[in-house]
């Protein structure tokens, strides 16, 4: 694509790399949404499967932009070490789960409990990396982030001295490790 001296923009035939862009971002939503409506459907009757790619395919071609407004080939990289990430958030929600059931069933209980907001600051930039924190420290049981703001501060509520005492920790790390930033 060419700008000529009056402003007005003509093609040249070739592919630009927002073409490219934005063809990814369809094939990419058109794959998840299809291979999720297998997963869900468990169905694979030929006009079944026929239906399935349709609807697939005509959301992928609404929404694209959705999912991947910007589609950089960095994102592939950042799919493969978030899937790294999701076993290991997995174990720590599975051990905080054994962690409550012990204050909960322990017979001092009352003394054990101790909850409390505490505050920390991270170093983390982009917005999905404060997010990612912020969702896993949720989903951890034990912790809710209440706040957290673009600036990496975080204000987080603890069932008790010793779930705080691990935040942000190796968590942070793992997080920085994902999207690339430094702590």
């Amino acid at each position: 694509m060419t700008i000529s001296g009056n402003g007005i923009t003509k093609n040249d035939g070739k592919p630009t790399s927002a073409f490219f862009k934005s063809f990814f971002s369809f094939l990419i939503t058109f794959v998840l949404m299809f291979l999720s409506w297998l997963v869900l459907s468990g169905k694979f009757e030929p006009l079944l499967l026929w239906l399935g790619g349709i609807s697939s395919f005509l959301v992928a071609y609404y929404f694209y932009d959705l999912l991947f407004p910007n589609f950089e080939p960095g994102y592939i990289k950042i799919f493969f070490k978030f899937m790294q990430y999701c076993p290991w958030l997995i174990l720590e929600i599975i051990k905080a789960n054994f962690h409550l059931l012990y204050l909960s069933f322990h017979p001092r209980m009352k003394e054990l409990i101790d909850p409390h907001i505490f505050t920390f600051k991270t170093n983390l930039k982009s917005d999905i990396a404060i997010t990612t924190l912020a969702n896993s420290i949720t989903l951890t049981p034990g912790t809710i982030t209440v706040t957290a703001d673009k600036d990496g501060v975080f204000s987080v509520h603890s069932i008790d001295r010793e779930s705080a005492e691990a935040l942000p920790g190796i968590m942070l790390e793992k997080v920085a490790k994902v999207f690339g930033e430094e702590i």
